[in-house]
């Protein structure tokens, strides 16, 4: 750590210079639909939209452009839960430099894929972010490759910090920036730069909450799926963020259904957390704020699943459990009277053997498609009116 320097302005404006042609400037959009729910002025920072789909190529490009001519034979490597292997792939090609990457076992498939796309070797080991740095420090020490950190190191802070500087020209009003924070790299380049050319600019980061003490272990937000920032972009927060909050996996989800439905932003969950905290209530202030909305990366499957949990919780979905007269007929007759309540029938299951109900019932689940929370609480309150005992599942 004593050689370590924290990068300045100088720093990041030779990295903007660096990655000018290369990063693209990635567009901000103001929502009209956050303004109104949480009363302040919101604009959202897609770097979602950025070259392999994050921040990440940022810091990566700036870093192994400037290695030079000493990583021709042994080439680069770095450790990545996706993003960060995605982006040091894209940008060892483009220098023309092999690399190799390693990524936990339960990395998404679609960062992996795409990795391995751009021309780099993957190696999928352990089940944590630290088991593969682990192994991709290991790799170093065998082949004499240069080691990529994904945040630990001046080179890519500043390079993500070009990112704030971007902040800085494209929203000259701005109060406070809300970042996710997974090893620090992305917030400490995000602050460093607003301190320098904005310091009246408060940035708030975020954490995924089953990655903290006393959490889960696991989150929906594999991008900063990281039990702690690094050292030195520990030394930089601590002296730079105005604030630092948690939001769980359940409002990430919900943020990340509402990017979608309402900005028409497909958002991974490290992305949408800025947004999570904000519908939270988590973001100190009442003026302007800007929200990185850090990368785009998820597996269709992921989405899928998380776009039915989120639906779900924001009571568009309703599964409830009933039962009927094991008849011909009944089932049409319950049918008919929920879709009179415009509601549409998404599923229907029954079940029979082993239930504790009587020889001339049968049990009937039902997945419905609703409105929200009033329509839900409508039907029912209807179905016990037509005599059906109801249970709400979820």
């Amino acid at each position: 750590m004593a050689t370590r320097t924290i990068p300045t302005l100088s720093d990041f404006r030779a990295a903007q210079a660096r990655l000018d042609g290369v990063a693209r400037v990635t567009p901000v959009y103001s929502s009209e639909t956050l303004s109104r729910m949480t009363g302040r002025k919101v604009w959202l920072k897609a770097e979602n939209l950025q070259r392999t789909g994050s921040f990440k190529i940022r810091g990566a490009f700036n870093k192994i452009a400037g290695l030079g001519d000493e990583v021709g034979r042994t080439g680069v490597v770095a450790a990545s839960a996706g993003n960060h292997g995605q982006a040091v792939a894209w940008a060892a090609r483009e220098v023309g430099v092999p690399a190799m990457v390693f990524v936990p076992e339960d990395a998404p498939m679609a960062k992996v894929e795409a990795a391995r796309s751009y021309g780099a070797r993957v190696e999928m080991t352990g089940e944590r972010f630290e088991e593969s740095l682990a192994a991709a420090q290991a790799y170093v020490e065998e082949t004499g490759a240069v080691f990529v950190h994904p945040f630990e190191d001046e080179a890519v802070i500043a390079g993500q910090g070009t990112l704030g500087l971007e902040l800085a020209e494209q929203l000259p009003d701005l109060e406070t920036v809300v970042v996710p924070i997974g090893g620090g790299g992305l917030s400490s380049g995000i602050a460093l730069a607003l301190e320098a050319v904005r310091p009246k600019v408060k940035v708030v980061g975020i954490q995924a909450a089953g990655c903290l003490p006393g959490g889960s272990g696991f989150t929906i937000a594999d991008g900063i799926a990281v039990k702690q920032p690094g050292e030195l972009t520990t030394s930089i927060l601590d002296g730079v963020l105005a604030g630092r909050v948690s939001v769980t996996d359940e409002e990430i989800s919900r943020a990340m259904v509402l990017l979608l439905e309402r900005a028409k932003l497909v958002v991974e969950g490290a992305g949408a957390v800025g947004v999570a905290a904000l519908l939270a209530g988590r973001v100190p202030g009442d003026g302007p704020v800007g929200i990185v909305l850090s990368g785009g990366n998820i597996d269709a499957t992921l989405l899928i699943n998380v776009m039915r949990h989120g639906l779900t919780a924001a009571s568009r979905y309703l599964v409830v459990r009933t039962r009927v007269p094991d008849r011909p007929g009944e089932l049409i007759k319950l049918l008919e009277l929920v879709a009179n309540e415009r509601v549409n029938v998404q599923s229907v299951e029954h079940h029979r053997e082993g239930m504790a109900i009587s020889v001339g019932e049968t049990e009937v689940e039902l997945t419905l498609a609703m409105r929200d929370e009033e329509h839900c609480a409508g039907l029912l309150d209807a179905m016990r009116r037509w005599g059906y005992a109801v249970e709400r599942l979820r």
